[in-house]
């Protein structure tokens, strides 16, 4: 009777993963797809063939981006793909999925600014997110 082999917990156990598509997703929102190339022990990706993957809605567009080295400690979600393909979303150039995301990311303002308006009218004031945004 033979015993299965141990599990390996941590950045070893990604070893598998080498040389197959990967999906990584940043603690940024940002999404990369790319051939594992090579890890280390701080669990530090380099990625080969690497597209920046944009979703907005039902659509997706490809950004390619060639050999990509992400830190270990900006991954967020990391797990094989099977196809570069999603059925379920339909592909547009580069150009079309940054307007898409540009206007999606003003209407997302837009809402926030009325909501903030309503809620300082209620004596709730919210802290700004770009607050140093006005210093450089």
């Amino acid at each position: 009777m033979s015993l299965p082999d141990p599990y390996l917990p941590g950045a070893v156990s990604m070893l598998d993963q080498l040389d197959k598509r990967l999906m990584v997703v940043l603690r940024d929102g940002r999404t990369l797809v790319g051939f594992l190339r090579t890890i280390d022990q701080f669990a530090n990706f380099v990625l080969g063939d690497t597209v920046e993957r944009i979703h907005v809605d039902k659509f997706y567009g490809d950004i390619p981006r060639g050999v990509f080295l992400i830190r270990g400690e900006n991954v967020a979600l990391a797990g094989e793909m099977a196809e570069m393909d999603n059925p379920n979303l339909t592909r547009v150039s580069v150009e079309e999925i940054l307007t898409k995301q540009d206007e999606k990311r003003e209407a997302k303002m837009r809402k926030d600014e009325v909501k903030n308006r309503i809620l300082e009218g209620k004596g709730i004031v919210q802290p700004k997110d770009n607050l140093f945004e006005d210093q450089f």
